[in-house]
């Protein structure tokens, strides 16, 4: 078995939530499942500094920034064939809703990055299962919602609002609990959207892969 992680980035304010990318890593490494990062080759739509959440000037990669999570094993997202695969497994952070959709500025009108959508089409289609967490469940939406895909974000109004809106079902849920999409195959968990830390984020995570894995 070996399952696919989708970076964004490296960092909550404009890129993958590192606690949560690595919170999967190990999860997948404990369960002895081999697995592969990677990354769209594009610019990030935001670059923050994680000091005082201020706008920077400078532009940075998210193909770049994702090899700092991955030690530097990070395959190119135009590159990455989706029947190398068995399932899908997207971490959160806003980097997820910035780089790799446009969420975070467009809501429900949002697009997703093209190579993303057909890699995430083609798991969907070949009946392998998807995990998102934190709020990367809405770009899950947004491909997927014309399935009526369930999901999860925790329990943000405003946000289950906006992913309804994309026509996906959303349910809420616990910080340590998952919500599952049998018919979909599709597993999501608040993970940062809820947690208050590292081990509020892994009750939930660890389930996740489990759940995915088992799929």
């Amino acid at each position: 078995m070996k399952i696919a992680v989708i970076l964004a980035g490296s960092g909550v304010f404009d890129g993958s939530e590192i606690h949560e990318a690595t919170l999967s890593l190990l999860a997948l490494d404990q369960a002895g499942v081999e697995y592969q990062c990677i990354a769209p080759n594009i610019e990030q739509s935001a670059n923050v500094n994680h000091l005082n959440n201020e706008a920077l000037s400078s532009a940075r990669n998210v193909l770049e920034e994702s090899a700092r999570i991955a030690r530097g094993n990070v395959l190119d997202l135009a590159e990455a064939k989706s029947s190398d695969y068995d399932a899908l497994l997207i971490p959160g952070g806003f980097g997820a809703a910035l780089n790799l959709c446009d969420f975070a500025l467009k809501g429900p009108e949002c697009s997703v990055n093209k190579n993303l959508e057909d890699f995430i089409l083609e798991f969907y289609q070949d009946r392998k299962a998807i995990g998102a967490m934190c709020i990367a469940p809405a770009l899950i939406a947004k491909v997927l919602g014309k399935e009526d895909v369930l999901v999860t974000i925790g329990n943000d109004e405003g946000t289950a609002d906006a992913i309804e809106a994309c026509g996906a079902i959303h349910e809420n849920c616990a910080v340590d609990s998952i919500v599952v999409d049998e018919a979909n195959r599709v597993v999501t968990t608040p993970a940062y959207m809820l947690a208050s830390g590292p081990a509020e984020a892994w009750s939930g995570i660890e389930k996740l892969v489990k759940k995915v894995i088992k799929f």
